[in-house]
C-alpha cells in the first residue's frame, strides 16, 4: 500500500475525531489498534526542516557574490564604477579563489569556508516579470511567467505529504503546525486549494493569548453560496489557530535560544523564535521568514566608502541572523535537521545607475545553507560581458533548487516533486549530493538503511550495505539531538544490535555517517 494511501486510510477510518473543548485532540494508543500502524509509518518518516528567507525587494546579487576573475569589468566606470566594491576588501572563499562575498558577510564566509553553504549562481525563471508583485508570485507559486496559479509550491507540498489536509487537522500523529511564517499574516507560498497551510505567528506567546484554548466556533450549516464559503474558510483558521496554539505555546516554553543573536535585527528576531520552537521539540516541517528593503534604487552605496550604506547592512543582517541561528541549531545539537535556502523576488541590473543603486533585473544567486549541502557551487560566476539589455543572464532554474529541495531534504517522491511543480520536470540541482565521490565508488542510497523490528521494546537490529563498504560511525539521538548509549553490537558484516531497554519511550533517530551522504531513519521506542 503507498504511503499516501495508508494514511488516507488510517485518518479516515480510525483517528477518533478532534476535541475542540481546550484538551486537544485523542486518539486509540493500544498496541493493537491501527494508531500503532500510523506510528510505525512516523517512524520511517523524514524529519528534516526547511527555512526559508525571503529577501524583500530584489537583492543585488553582483555586489553580493562578485566575479573576482572579472574585476576589471565589474569596476569599470562604465559599469558598477559608482557602487563597486573594492578588491581589497570582499571576502575571499576557501578554494573559490574567482568569487567573493560582500565585505559585510563574514558570517556567511564562515559558513562557506566550513562547508555548510552552497552558492548557486544567476537563478530564475525564462521571461522575467520586472514587477515586484508579479515576480513575488512567480517565485510563491512556482509557475511560468506567462501561466498563473492559486495554490504555492509549499502548499502543495504539505497536500501531498498530508493528505486530506485541512480535514482533521491537527491529529494525534501530527498535533503541531505543518508550517509557520514568522508575520502578520501567511504568504501565497503556502496555499492549498482551499486554505493556507501555514500558521502566520509573530510571537509564540503572544499568538497563544490572543487565541486562547477554548474557542466557541458555530458548527451549524452553511448555505452553498460565497458567503458561505468564505465563513467555511474563517472557521477552519478558527480551529486551526486554536488547535495549534497550545502546542506553540509549550513549544516555545520548552526551548532556549542557547547563543546570543544580533540585536537590531529583524531577521535574527524570526530566525531566534523558529531556533526557540525547534528546541522546544515542535515538528513543524516548514518555517518562513522575511528581511525586507532589497529595492535600492539609490543610495545602495555611502558617497565614501562603497562597502558601506544601505545593502552593506542588508548583507550583514542576512549574515548575521543566519550565523547566529546555525550556531544555536549546533548548540541545541538539533542542526542536522535543518536546511535553510534565501531567495528574492529578482535580482537587479548588471549595469548601475547614475544614483549609486541598481534597478530591477534578471537573475540572481540563491544560497542554500546547512550541515546536508554537499555541493557548495551551483553553475559559475555570471559572464559580465554576455548581458541581456544589462541584465545577468539565466544559469539555474529557481525550480530546480525547489526540486532538490523536495526530493533530497524533504523527501518527497519524483511524482511528487513533478505534480508539487505544476506537471513540469525539473533536473534537481545537485546540492545534497557530493558531486567529489570517485567516478568508481557509487554513492550509497538513502534507503539502504534498515531498523527492524521498528517500535523497538528491548532491542533492534540495525542493517546497513554501508557497515560494509565504509568505516562508519553510527550515532542513536533524541528529537533535540542528544546522543544517547545503546550498547552497539556488530553481528555481522552488515548489522548492527542495540540494546534500547534503558531508553525512555519516544521517537529517536539513527544516523550512519558514511563520509558522503549520511544515511538517517527514526526509530520508535514503545512497550
Amino acid at each position: 500500500m503507498k504511503r499516501r494511501d495508508f494514511i488516507q486510510y488510517s485518518s479516515a477510518s480510525f483517528f477518533l475525531p478532534l476535541i475542540l473543548d481546550g484538551f486537544g485532540a485523542k486518539a486509540h494508543t493500544q498496541a493493537t489498534t491501527p494508531f500503532m500502524q500510523t506510528m510505525l509509518e512516523a517512524a520511517g518518516a523524514n524529519d528534516n526542516i526547511l527555512v526559508v528567507i525571503q529577501l524583500s525587494g530584489g537583492n543585488d546579487g553582483l555586489n553580493t557574490v562578485i566575479p573576482l576573475d572579472q574585476y576589471s569589468t565589474y569596476s569599470s566606470a562604465s559599469f558598477r564604477g559608482n557602487i563597486a566594491i573594492s578588491e581589497s576588501k570582499i571576502l575571499k572563499l576557501n578554494g573559490t579563489p574567482q568569487t567573493g562575498l560582500h565585505p559585510s558577510m563574514t558570517g556567511l564566509q564562515r559558513l562557506y569556508n566550513e562547508g555548510k553553504l552552497s552558492i548557486v549562481h544567476s537563478a530564475g525563471y525564462p521571461n522575467p516579470n520586472f514587477s515586484h508583485f508579479r515576480a513575488s508570485d512567480i517565485w510563491f507559486t512556482a509557475v511560468d511567467s506567462d501561466k498563473l496559479a492559486t495554490s504555492g509550491w509549499l502548499g502543495r507540498y504539505v497536500n501531498d505529504r498530508y493528505p486530506n489536509f485541512p480535514d482533521n487537522y491537527p491529529n494525534t500523529a501530527n498535533p503541531d503546525p505543518l508550517a509557520i511564517q514568522i508575520s502578520s499574516i501567511s504568504s501565497t507560498v503556502f496555499n492549498t486549494a482551499s486554505i493556507t497551510s501555514a500558521v502566520a505567528i509573530q510571537d509564540p506567546d503572544t499568538f497563544a493569548k490572543i487565541v486562547g484554548d477554548k474557542p466557541n466556533i458555530s458548527t451549524s450549516p452553511l448555505p452553498n453560496t460565497v458567503g458561505g464559503k468564505y465563513t467555511s474558510f474563517i472557521r477552519q483558521q478558527q480551529t486551526s489557530s486554536f488547535a495549534y496554539a497550545g502546542q506553540l505555546k509549550t513549544a516555545a516554553g520548552l526551548g532556549k535560544n542557547l547563543v546570543s543573536y544580533p540585536s537590531n535585527n529583524s531577521l535574527a528576531d524570526q530566525l531566534k523564535i523558529v531556533s526557540r520552537l525547534i528546541h522546544g521539540g515542535l515538528q513543524t516541517k516548514i518555517y518562513y521568514v522575511t528581511l525586507g528593503g532589497f529595492d535600492t534604487h539609490s543610495d545602495q552605496v555611502s558617497a565614501t566608502d562603497t562597502s558601506t550604506g544601505t545593502h552593506a547592512t542588508l548583507m550583514q543582517r542576512l549574515s548575521e541572523g543566519i550565523t547566529a541561528f546555525m550556531d544555536d541549531l549546533k548548540a541545541q545539537g538539533t542542526q542536522d535537521r535543518v536546511v535553510g535556502m534565501t531567495f528574492s523576488e529578482f535580482g537587479r541590473r548588471a549595469v548601475s545607475n547614475g544614483s549609486k543603486g541598481t534597478d530591477h533585473g534578471w537573475a540572481s544567486p540563491m544560497f542554500v545553507f546547512g550541515n546536508a549541502v554537499k555541493t557548495q557551487v551551483i553553475g559559475k560566476n555570471p559572464d559580465l560581458k554576455v548581458l541581456k539589455d544589462n541584465n545577468i543572464t539565466l544559469q539555474t532554474d529557481f525550480r530546480e533548487v525547489y526540486a532538490a529541495i523536495l526530493r533530497d531534504w524533504m523527501g518527497a517522491s519524483e511524482t511528487s516533486v513533478k505534480s508539487i511543480l505544476l506537471d513540469k520536470t525539473f533536473t534537481p540541482s545537485p546540492i545534497f549530493k557530493n558531486t567529489n565521490v570517485l567516478a568508481n565508488e557509487k554513492e550509497i542510497p538513502l534507503t539502504d538503511l534498515n531498523i527492524f523490528p521498528n517500535p523497538a521494546q528491548i532491542e533492534t537490529t540495525i542493517s546497513s550495505g554501508a557497515f560494509a563498504k565504509h568505516n562508519v560511525d553510527l550515532t542513536v539521538t533524541d528529537v533535540y539531538g542528544r546522543v544517547l548509549n545503546t550498547n552497539a553490537i556488530r553481528l555481522s558484516q552488515t548489522e548492527i544490535k542495540l540494546n534500547v531497554s534503558n531508553i525512555p519511550e519516544g521517537k529517536y533517530f539513527v544516523k550512519v555517517d558514511t563520509g558522503s551522504e549520511p544515511l538517517v531513519k527514526a526509530l520508535m521506542v514503545l512497550r
